[in-house]
């Protein structure tokens, strides 16, 4: 996936950061209600980007681990987390064909789908572990050109965790807007 990295790197390089500094507002908005369902603290933020909910976790108190595929953005990462005093372990690496190897509390997923990774995050998660899901739908709206492959479809991410032991605490789809998301909370038994 050399074309991947390359692209994220190029759009990380930048001065500033290219989704922003601040955490995920679905996040933000739900940390509360999650915190008070998790077995424990450790947090996993997939294809975390420059770090924006790697930080906002670490700030909250929990031992986090941001994997992404751009050194650039682990780098601007990095230094951010330097800069506040949070210790995080941001690694590289191609999420295709990952193997997790510890277990979680806490599951990020946003802005990146790769269906194949979704059985290996349930099975990352301790029991009444939560997954935070939150990624770009196909919509007639949408604009820009997206591969399909990395859309959405409408009720499509509902259907990918139905087969798993456990609870789809949340679940909606918001096709308004310049991008369509569909957002789930799913909590392993």
């Amino acid at each position: 996936m050399e074309k991947d990295r390359l692209k994220w790197d190029d759009r990380y390089a930048g001065e500033g950061y290219f989704i922003g500094p601040h955490p995920s507002p679905f996040l933000a908005e739900r940390i509360a209600f999650m915190e008070a369902l998790l077995p424990g603290r450790r947090a996993l933020d997939i294809a975390c980007g420059e770090g924006r909910n790697s930080i906002f976790l670490a700030r909250r108190g929990f031992a986090v681990t941001g994997i992404d595929i751009s050194a650039e953005g682990l780098a601007k990462a990095g230094r951010w987390a330097a800069a506040e005093g949070l210790e995080i372990d941001f690694v590289q690496a191609d999420l295709e064909g990952y193997e997790f190897t510890e277990r979680y509390d806490l599951i990020l997923n946003f802005n990146f789908l790769l269906r194949e990774l979704i059985p290996r995050m349930v099975a990352a998660l301790t029991p009444g572990g939560v997954i935070v899901f939150d990624t770009i739908l196909d919509s007639p709206a949408m604009e820009g050109h997206h591969s399909k492959a990395f859309l959405l479809q409408p009720g499509e991410l509902a259907a990918l965790f139905s087969p798993f032991p456990g609870t789809i605490l949340h679940y909606e789809e918001r096709a308004e807007g310049p991008i369509s998301t569909a957002r789930l909370i799913f909590q392993k038994s």
